[in-house]
This record gives C-alpha cells, structure tokens and sequence, in this order.
C-alpha cells in the first residue's frame, strides 16, 4: 500500500512580495512528471523561476528535483524532503516563483518553498492505492445481485461489472481465495472464479 493524491491541488503564498505557487500533479511516469513541469514553464512564463520535485512507485523508487536557477538545494530538495514526510508518492510537484524584489535569503528561501508544497498538499485530497488480485466472476442475472451484495459485505471491491447475456465482475481481493467458494454456494458449482494477476487499485 502506498498513498498518492485524488486529484490536482494548489496554494499561493505571498513572502516579501515574492509570490510562491505551489502545484501537485498525480503522474504515473517521469516522461509525464517532464511533461507537468513543462507545461507549468509554459503557463506561467512570466515567473523567474519554475522548481520541481517528484516521486514514483509504491516505495517512492525514483526521486527527482530542481532548482531551476534558485542556489543550490534551497528549492528542490526541500520541495522532495516535504513530499517524502508526507508519505506520498506517483506525483510531481512545482514551485512557481514570482520574484517580488527582496532577497530572501537560502534559509527563507528553504521554508518559502516547502511551505508552498505543504500548502498544496493541505489542499490535496490523499487516497490509499492497494496491491490487489484481480479475479473475473461470470454469473447468471439471476444470482448476480446477491453475489455482488454478498462481496461488497466482505470488504472485496468490485472493479469493474459488464453485462451481457450473463454478468461478468472483475474483482480486487487481498485473498482469492475466499471467492471460490462463494461463487460455488452461489451458482450450484456451474461458475468458477478465474484469477486474472494483480494491480494497484485507487481506494479511499
């Protein structure tokens, strides 16, 4: 399990005139997290400077960050040390800066741009993305009601229904197991449960 943002977030601050605005994008690749900090670069091309950090994977495997002209680790580095306290990841964030006239120093520029990417994820909605088997279930109309009622009571999320001329569940389960068994009591053994392999699963 992991933790990554529901959606977009943003916080302005204002520090001697300076103004900070801080973004947090959900990425899935660093092609992508380029793409964010690019466009933001775009966006906002009135601004002096346009810093980034990012992170990926369930276990926060690739970590990536720039000053983007500011001295040397006041930026980007602590943009990436907030980022990692908040236990997050699969998500890139920027700093844009306004430079409004007054030096502020490597320590204040330090907290300036934390402070703006802990605004941001005040902002943010956090969600739990989970390592779950996918199984695929195949019922009849007739039990398919009291099959998915029956799932969803266990804590097993259903990920997906499609009907036809039976319906079809695709299933997210920590234990597989324990479906096989209700799809037996269920449909009299005429259906089975097929394991599909795994994915990350978005879950609140």
């Amino acid at each position: 399990m992991y933790r990554t943002i529901a959606a977009p977030a943003s916080a302005e601050l204002e520090i001697k005139r300076s103004r900070f605005l801080g973004e947090l994008t959900r990425v899935e690749s660093e092609e992508e997290a380029r793409e964010v900090v690019a466009e933001a670069r775009s966006k906002y091309w009135d601004a002096r400077h346009h810093c980034s950090a990012f992170l990926l994977g369930a276990g926060q495997e690739v970590q990536r960050s720039s000053d983007d002209g500011e001295p040397a680790g006041t930026a980007g580095a602590p943009m990436l040390e907030v980022l990692r306290g908040a236990d997050v990841s699969d998500l890139v964030a920027v700093v844009i800066r306004w430079f409004g006239g007054t030096l502020l120093g490597a320590g204040g520029l330090v907290r300036a741009y934390s402070d703006a990417v802990r605004a941001a994820l005040d902002e943010a909605t956090i969600i739990e993305r989970h390592l779950l088997t996918e199984v695929e279930v195949t019922l009849g109309h007739d039990v398919a009601g009291r099959f998915e009622a029956d799932v969803r009571a266990q804590g097993i999320t259903v990920l997906d229904t499609q009907y036809a001329a039976e319906v079809t569940f695709r299933l997210g389960t920590y234990d597989p197991d324990r479906i096989e068994p209700q799809v037996a009591e269920l449909t009299a053994g005429a259906a089975t449960a097929r394991v599909m392999g795994t994915s990350w699963v978005d879950l609140p």
